[in-house]
């Protein structure tokens, strides 16, 4: 039986080889997971699916260096046709999985067959990246691998667990030559870290402690661990947003609904937030028609 130690969840704590251009994450969440499962009923494999894209969204906004926020989405032909997580640069996530109501696999290849994974990276300043691959392997992880191997120079692994309340994700990524210049030195390196990260078992990633694992692991490779930072859930839908919204819709189609109902009402499908609007809260959206006068 693994030696398990007690861990603070939510966290994110980041780590660095001192002998090698290595650098790693971890990431353990378990009641931002509940937070996000709370106002959804999923059965029990989107649950895990959900856990596994919200680790992974963590881990990849610790890559970036500015401020902005990173969606990670699939879109398959499989049970889930849309999941997505997002979090950003204060680690504050959320996530959805839409027209699962469905769905009862627990097969990733099921849950979203015939897939393509997308990676969108939305900065405060700058422009707005995406980057789309399809979705292999049979998981999550393999397909982030397959991901950073078309798009990117530098190695880049991924390990990830749910088991539907908890979750978690290690994360190796090479980093410029520094410490080790010689290309053959740093592909030995390499191979001999994520080796050693290959053995982690689901029950140590969820359960085992940064310190605890990181010893467990690479016992032999000093390792640098920083301070933990705190992941949490937060929507950022707001009454302004939703307003903004619906200057989607056609100003006949909220005539109708305002003639009908005498409000139009907007839930958010990440919290389940409603935000109901008079007549006169539309006033200007309305006055988009040739003629807003309601009849």
């Amino acid at each position: 039986m693994t030696d398990i130690t007690p861990i603070d969840n939510d966290l994110s704590r980041r780590f660095l080889f001192e002998q090698a251009d290595i650098r790693g994450e971890t990431a353990h969440l378990e009641q931002v997971l509940s937070d996000v499962l709370e106002s959804h009923q999923y059965a029990p494999g989107v649950q895990v699916l959900l856990g596994e894209f919200l680790a992974a969204s963590v881990l990849l906004s610790t890559t970036l260096k500015f401020e902005g926020t990173l969606v990670l989405q699939a879109r398959s032909e499989g049970q889930v046709p849309l999941v997505m997580a997002e979090c950003n640069s204060e680690l504050t996530v959320r996530a959805i999985a839409r027209g699962a109501q469905e769905a009862t696999a627990s097969d990733f290849d099921q849950l979203l067959s015939e897939g393509q994974l997308a990676i969108t990276i939305d900065p405060v300043k700058g422009q707005r990246y995406q980057g789309i691959v399809p979705l292999v392997g049979g998981s999550l992880a393999s397909s982030l691998d397959a991901y950073f191997e078309q798009s990117e120079q530098l190695h880049t692994r991924f390990w990830l667990r749910s088991d539907g309340q908890r979750a978690a994700g290690l994360l190796l990524q090479q980093l410029p030559a520094q410490l080790v210049t010689d290309a053959c030195e740093r592909e030995e390196q390499w191979a001999h870290i994520c080796t050693l990260a290959a053995t982690v078992q689901d029950e140590e990633l969820l359960e085992l402690a940064a310190e605890r694992m990181l010893y467990r692991l690479f016992h032999e490779d000093p390792v640098r661990l920083f301070q933990p930072r705190g992941i949490r859930f937060s929507c950022t839908c707001s009454r302004e947003r939703t307003l903004n919204a619906l200057s989607s819709i056609s100003v006949d189609e909220i005539e109708d609904i305002l003639r009908e109902q005498g409000s139009v009402t907007m839930d958010c499908e990440f919290c389940n937030q409603r935000y109901v609007f008079q007549k006169e809260d539309l006033a200007a959206l309305l006055e988009r028609g040739e003629d807003p006068t309601l009849h």
